[in-house]
């Protein structure tokens, strides 16, 4: 994979709000889709959405008009992210009206993809895109306190991790223990340390289970 530095500076939290907030105004309107910020916005709809979770979430921070949204892909698909990293696992249809988990139910996953299996199909393509969320911003240093430069970040997006469980599952790549939030917590080890010029990328990230990830240390894998 080629890397390719973003020299556009990232917009803060409240800098993308205020944006959104602006286009409402500009349209005489009290919500807004993602088509419409991304055709009238100055920023993009899945920056929004990687910095404050789905669209609908970031309209209730506006105290815009949320129940006759309609759910575009993006807004969909980065809802099914979240839950999966919750979960550890490949959701189920009744985990999308889990309403501690998911904030759009299982009903519009049906409406908009036809099936709970299709809307996973267009996940799995959507979710091994390129990861471009872990490359390093020009802002930001990519030299480590060894003196190591990095072309990413150290902690894996969740994109990646989603990629990571799709791959190993969440069980140990070493002891092959089920991974959760209990005595065994799931981690995303890089196969060579971070401190030896590992990169965070799919190929050098596994699971492992916290007993697991603490004997290894940054010993060599």
């Amino acid at each position: 994979m080629e890397y390719i530095v973003n020299k556009r500076k990232s917009p803060t939290v409240d800098e993308i709000l205020e944006d959104i907030k602006q286009v409402m105004t500009k349209l005489g309107k009290t919500t807004l889709t993602i088509r419409e910020y991304n055709e009238k916005g100055s920023y993009h709809s899945s920056t929004a959405i990687r910095r404050m979770g789905t669209w609908n979430e970031i309209l209730k921070k506006l105290n815009a008009t949320t129940s006759v949204i309609y759910h575009e892909d993006i807004d969909l698909l980065d809802n099914i992210k979240k839950v999966w990293l919750q979960k550890g696992m490949q959701p189920t249809r009744r985990d999308m009206d889990n309403k501690a988990w998911s904030s759009i139910s299982s009903g519009a996953y049906l409406r908009h993809f036809g099936s709970w299996y299709n809307a996973l199909d267009k996940f799995v393509e959507y979710i091994n895109n390129d990861d471009e969320d872990s490359l390093i911003d020009i802002n930001e240093s990519n030299t480590d306190s060894s003196g190591i430069k990095h072309k990413t970040k150290r902690e894996p997006s969740d994109r990646l991790k989603v990629q990571v469980l799709i791959r190993d599952g969440n069980k140990c790549k070493i002891c092959g223990v089920v991974c959760d939030g209990g005595i065994h917590k799931m981690h995303f080890d890089h196969i060579i340390p971070w401190s030896k010029g590992g990169e965070t990328t799919l190929e050098n990230l596994q699971v492992l289970c916290s007993a697991c990830n603490e004997a290894m240390g940054d010993a060599d894998k």
